[in-house]
């Protein structure tokens, strides 16, 4: 690990790298030390100084902090702003620290004392209402996903070091879905946020059968209206798009409107 690295000849500086955890489950955290076959080579090209997770030694002194989870309470937003200070590179991590994830469903509730005595009972609890990162800092650059795809925070690590762009797919998980040959699961009778949610995954929910859930948030091109039509098409309702649109956050300035309006489910096909 100690070799220089060089990329086309030109000698390159290993970034120093610490990863952080607000509110969220530490999964997409996990995701980096589930990395087994290729977890040395990842290790080869930083030199991670913080990672609660994975290691006891810490320290202050980083080039790029990797952010997981939204933020739910007055001393995040304090420990977050100390965060961005020190790096010159912070990354939201998956779908929390993007979008706020399943934690932001209890904003939904629009009464946050409700959701307290709900949750928490009589126990005393600082909460307040959930949001992303970028809520309160700067953020530069995103990793989308519930949980991340470590392949692909394996690109983007590689591209940070060497300099090279960073791009996400414009493009809706569908193209994904019809390139593995999967069968439509509308066809089989699952909803599914494929034709609006932003690609990058390999469609990793639908080869295994199972709906979209949109955590990686919306594609440049959705069209939440046509994937309206598509719900009504296959029988299900508003409800059933809007449970699956406003779990992780992701498409919240797109549902304002559709729950403005409401139509009917057509029959089920069966």
């Amino acid at each position: 690990m100690d070799q220089q690295l060089s990329y086309l000849g030109v000698p390159l500086t290993r970034p120093k790298v610490a990863f952080f955890d607000f509110t969220s489950c530490e999964g997409c955290q996990l995701q980096i030390l589930n990395n087994e076959a290729t977890l040395l080579d990842f290790l080869n090209l930083v030199e991670i100084v913080n990672f609660r997770e994975g290691m006891s030694e810490k320290s202050d002194n980083y080039d790029i902090a990797f952010i997981e989870g939204s933020i739910s309470r007055p001393d995040e937003i304090k420990r977050l702003e100390a965060i961005r200070h020190n790096a010159k590179i912070v990354v939201a991590l998956g779908s929390c620290a993007c979008f706020g994830g399943v934690n932001q469903l209890k904003n939904r509730f629009n009464d946050l004392n409700w959701v307290k005595k709900e949750v928490y009972g009589d126990f005393p609890i600082e909460t307040i209402e959930v949001h992303p990162l970028e809520k309160y800092v700067q953020v530069d650059l995103k990793i989308y996903g519930c949980p991340i795809k470590k392949e692909e925070v394996e690109k983007i690590v590689t591209n940070l070091v060497v300099g090279k762009s960073i791009t996400s797919p414009e493009y809706p998980v569908c193209m994904e879905c019809k390139a593995n040959e999967n069968i439509c699961l509308f066809e089989l009778g699952e909803p599914c946020l494929g034709p609006v949610t932003r690609a990058g995954c390999d469609a990793w929910c639908t080869n295994n059968r199972r709906g979209c859930w949109g955590c990686r948030g919306p594609a440049d091109v959705a069209n939440v209206r046509q994937l309206e039509e598509i719900m009504h098409k296959y029988g299900f309702s508003n409800e059933t798009m809007l449970d699956r649109l406003e779990c992780f956050g992701g498409f919240a300035s797109l549902t304002k409107e559709i729950k403005k309006t409401k139509k009917p489910a057509a029959k089920r096909k069966k």
